[in-house]
């Protein structure tokens, strides 16, 4: 199940957490972003047990997004003990996130 994370919520649910991290920063109006979204809820289902897998919409958690920077979207944060691990910008294909994920396994 994809995790909706939150300005309220990112701290407890992302960085608090021994599993690796996906986070989807997106928007209602980027075109990419309906691209990807549909792979990640896909990850998310295929990586239940072993990874958190999520969503993070720029437009409503400006706090959080500010945070880690984002500048494009659809952007990709991997989180591994609270940190950052890895980024993809853009969208690619599932293979690509699955590995980025596999890595952090």
């Amino acid at each position: 199940m994809t995790v909706e994370f939150t300005d309220a919520n990112f701290e407890e649910l992302a960085l608090k957490t021994d599993k690796p991290v996906l986070v989807d920063f997106w928007a209602e109006w980027c075109g990419p972003c309906r691209t990807v979204g549909p792979l990640v809820v896909e990850l998310s289902e295929e990586y239940a047990d072993r990874a958190v897998i999520g969503k993070v919409d720029v437009d409503s958690n400006p706090e959080i997004s500010s945070k880690y920077g984002i500048r494009s979207i659809p952007t990709l944060l991997f989180f591994k003990n609270g940190e950052v691990v890895d980024k993809q910008v853009g969208a690619v294909a599932k293979n690509i996130l699955a590995e980025k994920l596999d890595a952090q396994l």
